[in-house]
C-alpha cells in the first residue's frame, strides 16, 4: 500500500469512526454560572432576521436575564415575522424596524447581535460599537481583510466586547481535543485537513427580477454596489455573489478551518495560499465557487481546505463537514482521538456552552478573556476565507496536466496533488468535463497579516477592500 492510499485509508477510517462515537454520545450542556452581575438584565437587538437571526432569537431565550427590544431586517415582513415569534418567547413584543441606526441611536440597548448578510457584517459592527454597544457579529466577520482589520481597532480602541460568530469554539470537546494538541500529547502537528460538503441546488437566472415589496433596497444594498437583482431568490442566495457574500468557504467552511488554526496554533504568521476549483453543473447567476480546494502553506505547518456544493457522497460515512490533524503520535478527526494504526482510542467530551450566553457574560463580566471567540480569532480565520477566494479570483482555467504540474511545485506536493485526483474524480462522478470547463487554478499568493498585504501583487491588493456606497462608508475611528 503506498503512503497516499494508506493516508487516505485511515482518514477514511477514522472520520467512520469518529461519527460512530460522536452520534453514540450525548453533549454535556453548561450550567449558567451565577457571577457577579448575573442578575443584570441585559436589553439586546438582532440585526439580521433570516435564519440566523432567528437562532439568535431562539438561544437568547435560553439565556437569563435577557430582553429582546429590536429586531431589524430592510425586509419589514421578516422583521414583523420574528418580533411576533419573540412575543411568543419572552412575553413582550420587541420593535420591528428597517434601518439599523434606529436601534444605534437608542441609548437602552446594551448589546447588539448582527445576522445580517456578509456584505453589512463590518459596517454595522462598527455602526454599533461606535454607538457604544457589544457587538456580537457572525462569520465570515467581515466582507474584506480592510474591514476585519478596522473591526480588531474598534473593539480594541472603543473598550467593546466583541464576539466572532464562530460557535464551534463553545463545544468543550472541540476545546479539550486543541488542548491535548496543545499539552503536546499529539507530539509534533504540522497538517490539518478542513472539509465542509455541503450539497446546494443552482439558484437560477440570471435575469432581471423584482425586489419584494417589503423591502428597502436601499437599506439591503447599504455598502454594496446598486446593482440589479440577477436572481430570483432574493434571500439567502446573496452568499453566492462577490459583492454581497463570500462563498461557501466563508459561509460554512470557516467554521471548521478556524479550528484547523486553532489547533495548529496559528496566529499573525506571515503564509503563502493557492486555490483551485469551480462553478461546475450549475448554470445559475452565481459568482463565486460551488468547488473549491484552497492549499495554506505557513512554512512549518500546512491546511488544505476542501469545500463541495455539488451533490456528492460525504467524505466518508456520514461525514461531511469535520477536520482532521495528524500528529507524529496519532490523530484527531472531530473531537475523536486515533492511534498512529487509525484505531480509535478515546472520544473527547466537555460542556457545550451556548455561544451568545458566552457572549453575554463576558459583556457583564467586562473581560474579553471570557470570550471563546473573541473578535480577533473571528478575524484571522475570516482572512484565510478571504485571501483563499482572492487567490480564485484571480486565477485563470488550467488544463488538467497543467495542473498537475503547478501543485507538483508546493512544499506539500504530496497532499495536494492527492487532493487534486480525488476532486477531479468527485467532478468526473457528475460527468464534468474538465476538458471543456477546466478548472480554475488561481495564482501563489504570499500574505502578510503583520502589513495586511500581499508580496508583489497589485491585483490582490486590489482586493483587500471595497469601494463603499455613500453613505454606507467605512468610518474612520477618531
Amino acid at each position: 500500500m503506498s503512503r497516499a492510499t494508506r493516508r487516505r485509508f485511515l482518514e477514511d477510517s477514522m472520520l467512520t469512526a469518529a461519527a460512530v462515537a460522536l452520534a453514540n454520545s450525548a453533549p454535556i450542556r453548561a450550567d449558567e454560572p451565577q457571577e457577579a452581575g448575573q442578575g443584570q438584565r441585559l436589553r439586546v437587538a438582532i440585526v439580521g432576521c433570516g435564519i440566523r437571526g432567528k437562532q439568535h432569537a431562539h438561544d437568547l431565550s435560553e439565556v437569563p436575564n435577557v430582553e429582546i427590544v429590536y429586531v431589524c431586517d430592510a425586509d419589514s415582513q421578516r422583521a414583523a415575522e420574528l418580533a411576533a415569534s419573540v412575543e411568543q418567547q419572552q412575553g413582550s413584543r420587541p420593535r420591528a424596524v428597517q434601518d439599523m441606526r434606529r436601534i444605534f441611536d437608542d441609548d437602552s440597548v446594551e448589546a447588539v447581535f448582527i445576522a445580517a448578510p456578509d456584505h453589512w457584517h463590518g459596517l454595522a459592527a462598527l455602526w454599533a460599537m461606535q454607538a457604544g454597544k457589544d457587538v456580537y457579529v457572525e462569520k465570515p466577520v467581515s466582507h474584506n481583510i480592510a474591514e476585519g482589520q478596522r473591526l480588531v481597532e474598534a473593539a480594541r480602541k472603543l473598550n467593546r466586547i466583541c464576539q466572532a460568530g464562530t460557535q464551534y469554539r463553545s463545544n468543550g470537546a472541540n476545546a479539550n481535543a486543541i488542548q491535548y494538541i496543545r499539552d503536546g500529547k499529539l507530539g509534533e502537528v504540522k497538517f490539518a485537513r478542513s472539509l465542509a460538503y455541503r450539497r446546494r441546488e443552482p439558484i437560477g437566472g440570471p435575469g432581471h427580477y423584482e425586489i419584494p415589496v417589503s423591502v428597502d433596497y436601499n437599506l439591503y444594498v447599504g455598502p454594496a454596489p446598486m446593482s440589479p437583482l440577477a436572481r430570483p431568490n432574493f434571500h439567502y442566495d446573496w452568499h453566492w455573489f462577490w459583492d454581497t457574500g463570500s462563498g461557501e468557504l466563508g459561509n460554512l467552511n470557516i467554521h471548521t478551518l478556524d479550528i484547523c488554526r486553532w489547533g495548529l496554533g496559528l496566529n499573525d504568521e506571515a503564509f503563502s495560499v493557492r486555490s483551485y476549483g469551480g462553478r461546475f453543473g450549475f448554470h445559475d447567476a452565481g459568482q463565486t465557487p460551488n468547488t473549491e480546494v484552497v492549499m495554506f502553506d505557513f512554512g512549518d505547518k500546512s491546511i488544505i481546505a476542501e469545500t463541495r456544493n455539488l451533490k456528492s457522497q460525504p467524505f466518508v460515512g456520514d461525514v461531511s463537514e469535520s477536520w482532521i490533524f495528524e500528529g507524529s503520535e496519532g490523530y484527531i478527526a472531530g473531537s475523536s482521538l486515533f492511534d498512529l494504526d487509525g484505531k480509535l482510542i478515546s472520544t473527547f467530551s466537555g460542556p457545550l456552552e451556548n455561544h451568545f450566553g458566552n457572549f453575554l457574560k463576558a459583556v457583564r463580566s467586562r473581560r474579553r478573556e471570557d470570550l471563546n471567540a473573541d473578535i480577533l480569532e473571528g478575524h484571522r480565520s475570516t482572512t484565510l476565507c478571504h485571501v483563499g477566494n482572492i487567490s480564485w479570483r484571480l486565477g485563470r482555467q488550467t488544463p488538467t496536466e497543467s495542473m498537475r504540474e503547478e501543485l507538483a511545485r508546493l512544499g506539500d506536493q504530496e497532499r495536494a496533488l492527492e487532493t487534486l485526483q480525488k476532486t477531479i474524480q468527485h467532478l468526473q462522478d457528475h460527468h464534468v468535463d474538465l476538458d471543456q470547463t477546466p478548472l480554475t487554478l488561481g495564482p501563489l499568493l504570499e500574505f502578510d497579516p503583520q502589513r495586511a498585504g500581499f508580496a508583489s501583487n497589485a491585483q490582490a491588493d486590489v482586493l483587500l477592500k471595497r469601494t463603499y456606497r455613500q453613505p454606507f462608508e467605512l468610518p474612520e475611528l477618531v
